[in-house]
């Protein structure tokens, strides 16, 4: 499946490729589904996005990926979605968080419970996703896809809807475990945007784009023939 690449991306455009997907979708299906990213990078396209003229009472929003944390912790990608995104126009999309409550410790029978009841929370969810928006850390990680931590051997290769990772115990540690969509879910949307900039990350985007290499997972979206990906470059 062809990537396309748009370089000198901005929110702005991003914002507005997102819409008219979403619009499309709505057209064709009645219905749209958006998985989103969370961190900081994107909060100026979801500030943008949300003005975007649409219906948006049609528009289904589920996390990419989320962190194993409070609602009111400051690394809550849930918080960071109500904040910037669930404002102005898409106050009226109907977002399905993953969990509402957590347990104090994690084992992997906790993490395989905390799966099920996220998997059940969105079953509403239309699907396949209409459009999936990744970001791409300088460890070539995509979603919560952190190569060697893990759950990742298993996240990439189930055919379930989501996984857990554990990337405090990768190679490249990150805080906080995550539920994240497995790569069979993503490679199942109908578009998958890639979001990347600056100099390191895109020097890790073109190491990435030349074969599928399970140590830099990226590179399993880039060089796959299932769902079409557009890059934006900014």
């Amino acid at each position: 499946m062809a990537v396309t690449e748009h370089p000198g991306a901005t929110p702005a455009a991003i914002a507005a490729h997102i819409a008219d997907a979403l619009r499309t979708a709505i057209a064709a299906r009645g219905q749209a589904s958006l998985a989103v990213s969370g961190g900081k990078s994107p909060i100026p396209m979801f500030e943008a996005l949300r003005e975007q003229d649409l219906d948006w009472s049609k528009v289904s929003i589920v996390l990419v990926d989320e962190r194993i944390v409070p609602r009111d912790h400051e690394a809550s990608n849930t918080a960071l979605v109500a904040r910037h995104l669930l404002q102005g126009k898409a106050a009226a999309a109907r977002f399905l968080p993953f969990f509402r409550e957590l347990a104090p410790q994690f084992n992997a029978a906790v993490l395989d419970a905390l799966v099920e009841d996220a998997t059940a929370r969105i079953a509403p969810l239309p699907w396949p996703l209409d459009l999936a928006v990744l970001g791409m850390g300088e460890d070539a990680h995509t979603a919560s896809l952190f190569p060697g931590a893990p759950g990742y051997a298993r996240a990439i290769a189930t055919d379930e809807r989501l996984a857990w990772v554990v990337p405090e115990q990768a190679p490249i540690p990150a805080p906080h475990a995550r539920l994240t969509f497995t790569l069979h879910a993503l490679l199942a949307s109908r578009e998958l945007l890639l979001s990347i900039a600056g100099a390191s990350k895109l020097a890790v985007y073109d190491r990435a784009s030349q074969k599928a290499d399970e140590a830099l997972p990226v590179s399993l979206i880039l060089n796959q023939t299932q769902a079409p990906v557009s890059v934006w470059k900014g």
